[in-house]
């Protein structure tokens, strides 16, 4: 993946909610009751306060007939937009390797 991709990637809360929850008129509560899961879950992925995590990337493909896979994507993406921001690998040189 190219830095350029990772410049600033949205965090999967405001995924969540911009392209999910607000069309749908769904409130962060009424999402984790259909999830089964606590309403503080979903608020706090929400606020960009948490992340995806494997167990919610399973939930949320079900409800929204997604990927499990789409959701951890898009947590990793965003964890390393962060990371290319804050990460000094100026120092690290690149090794040669043998191709045959």
């Amino acid at each position: 993946m190219t830095q350029s991709l990772l410049k600033d990637p949205p965090h999967p809360g405001e995924v969540l909610h911009e392209l999910y929850l607000k069309p749908l008129e769904m409130s962060s509560l009424a999402c984790a009751r259909r999830l089964g899961v606590p309403r503080t879950r979903i608020e706090r992925l929400v606020k960009g306060r948490t992340g995806i995590t494997p167990d919610t990337a399973l939930r949320l493909a079900r409800l929204f007939n997604t990927s499990s896979i789409y959701w951890m994507n898009m947590q990793t993406i965003y964890e390393m937009g962060r990371a290319a921001k804050t990460v000094d690998i100026s120092s690290i040189e690149p090794m040669a390797y043998a191709q045959g």
